[in-house]
């Protein structure tokens, strides 16, 4: 047996029904689709959600809360995190993704003072508390607000 001389296996296949094909075929005239009524028109099926004039559910369930659309998305990182950086090194946004302490969609990154560092760093993110602007500086660092 050879590749070109497969063929399925008997009753496997069989052709497709032809709709509309006039009354003899069997499937003439309503082609299947009924009297009337929203299928059988040209272009009809209901929407998604659609419950035959119900009252859907989307519109029965009640709605809670707020989605504010002007939100940014701020990562957070602290003063402890940034022990994977040597002394006297540049810690910016692409130096903190590369470390993998930022990963995902952000608008901003912001550096918070939760813990301690004792070496002198060199920080150029766009947002800083107070309290780590306060110990970078302390630690003999400088801190750029970009």
């Amino acid at each position: 047996m050879k590749l070109n001389e497969l063929s399925p296996g008997e009753g496997s296949r069989k052709p497709r029904k032809r709709l509309g094909r006039g009354v003899g075929s069997g499937t003439g005239k309503t082609a299947g689709r009924g009297h009337k009524g929203i299928n059988a028109r040209s272009g009809g099926g209901v929407r998604p959600g659609y419950e035959g004039g119900q009252m859907p559910i989307h519109r029965r369930l009640p709605k809670r809360g707020f989605n504010n659309i002007f939100k940014k998305e701020v990562a957070l990182v602290n003063i402890r995190d940034l022990q994977a950086f040597e002394a006297g090194s540049v810690v910016d946004e692409a130096a903190l993704v590369a470390v993998g302490l930022v990963k995902g969609k952000r608008d901003v990154v912001k550096l918070l003072g939760k813990g301690e560092i004792n070496y002198p760093l060199t920080i150029k993110i766009a947002k800083i508390s107070d309290s780590a602007a306060a110990k970078i500086k302390a630690a003999g660092g400088n801190v750029e607000v970009a």
